[in-house]
């Protein structure tokens, strides 16, 4: 009688070139991008003024670094502390409207109607009463709030009725059910709404700058901007520009890692990134 040997098949490892290949790709793209652009303007003969090349734009950037970055620190600041308070208002309305059919239907209509009016047109109102800093932190927060109270009340709401079957059939109690069962259940998505959220703060915080801009107040980004408009500086207004894109960038990257990292291991959608 022969033994037939069966081999265990392994489980597979995300392997490293993955995150280099999905780097990479964009990455070439935008490089090759920026050489066409380059290429074009040396071509074309495009004065700086209507077109900067992007080695134009780098200069620029060189030369006033620090102005430009401490107008950078400036809005990177507002925005991380009005998604800050985005996110703590948010879960905190989240949980309470969970509790109650009531206050739902009491408090999420004011919470739309925030949503929906553009904050181009709140910014000018909010600067006439607050102060520029106070303006533009509100005008941060409103945008990205609703993002993160939706998608948390989403996925407060989402929880599988086995699952709450399961509970009620042990007895858990109400704190044993939100620890256990419905926080964990509204993870995924309250990380959806923290990424939304994210890049919505610094476009608020942008917004906010450019009207106070406009009326000649502030120190952030978008003030440098209308202050390069102003004066014709088209690099500067590029380099600006570029620093706002490349802070997005960051801060979404930021927080899909922090997504990926809560969520590996147990969640599909961390899953299929390592597939």
């Amino acid at each position: 009688m022969t033994m037939q040997s069966h081999s265990t098949p392994s489980l597979s490892t995300p392997s490293l070139s993955t995150p280099l290949r999905d780097i990479g790709a964009p990455l070439v793209i935008f490089i090759a991008a920026l050489a066409a652009w380059e290429g074009i303007v040396a071509w074309k003969q495009i004065p700086p003024y209507i077109l900067p090349a992007p080695s134009v734009i780098a200069a620029k950037l060189v030369e006033d670094r620090a102005l430009l970055f401490s107008s950078l620190m400036v809005t990177l600041g507002v925005t991380l502390k009005a998604l800050l308070i985005a996110t703590l208002a948010g879960v905190a309305l989240a949980l309470l409207i969970a509790q109650s059919k009531w206050l739902e239907r009491a408090l999420l209509p004011f919470a739309i109607i925030l949503q929906v009016t553009p904050i181009i047109a709140i910014a000018p109102l909010l600067l006439v009463y607050l102060q520029p800093g106070s303006a533009v932190l509100v005008c941060a927060f409103l945008v990205a709030f609703f993002p993160i109270l939706s998608n948390t009340s989403l996925g407060l709401a989402s929880v599988d009725h086995a699952l709450r079957d399961l509970f009620d059939l042990y007895r858990a109690n109400p704190w044993q059910k939100l620890v256990y069962l419905r926080l964990p259940a509204a993870l995924p998505q309250f990380l959806t709404g923290l990424r939304i959220g994210g890049g919505l703060a610094l476009i608020g915080a942008i917004v906010a700058e450019l009207a106070a801009g406009a009326s000649g107040q502030g120190t952030g980004l978008a003030f440098r901007i209308v202050e390069a408009g102003f004066r014709l500086d088209i690099p500067r207004m590029f380099a600006a520009l570029a620093l706002i894109s490349l802070s997005g960038l960051a801060i979404y990257g930021a927080l899909a890692a922090l997504s990926y990292f809560l969520l590996r291991g147990w969640h599909e959608s961390a899953r299929a990134e390592d597939e």
